[in-house]
């Protein structure tokens, strides 16, 4: 319940940061990730059983998530269309709080891939990570708060 108030006060703001800073802020995610592979990769390791090589590849996997998302950021503008005879234009706006549920065997690359596209539109994110792997979501919503993410 905490989270989720924490979320939802931090929402409130971060809805009204602009595409730039989004994506600023995901940028300076995606460097600290790769900063801190070999760390990130050792603690998948040890925590659920993963070779280091392979560790390693999911690292940069969730890395390109954030990459990708930071550029989305700030491409994320309203679209036209043309639907029989109309014409519908389509705007992206943070819609709040968005949660995920994540497994063991890619706890950091599904971590990255849902909360990247969240903050990048503007909204805020919380995450239950597998049981098995609370460690690496952690150790990465520590490296997200660092880089100017917003608690929830």
């Amino acid at each position: 319940r905490k989270a989720v108030e924490s979320a939802r006060s931090s929402f409130l703001s971060w809805k009204k940061s602009t595409p730039s800073k989004r994506s600023k802020v995901l940028r300076k995610w995606y460097e600290a990730i790769n900063e801190n592979a070999e760390d990130l990769s050792a603690i998948m390791t040890l925590e659920q059983g993963k070779p280091l090589p392979e560790a390693l590849g999911e690292v940069q996997y969730a890395a390109s998530y954030v990459d990708w998302f930071s550029g989305e950021a700030v491409r994320s503008i309203g679209e036209y269309m043309d639907l029989d005879n109309r014409r519908a234009m389509m705007i992206r706006q943070p819609v709040g709080v968005c949660a995920a549920i994540t497994p063991w065997n890619f706890p950091m690359a599904m971590i990255t891939r849902k909360a990247a596209a969240a903050i990048a539109a503007g909204c805020t994110f919380l995450v239950k990570p597998a049981e098995a792997t609370p460690l690496t979501a952690l150790a990465l919503a520590e490296l997200a708060r660092r880089a100017g993410i917003p608690a929830g």
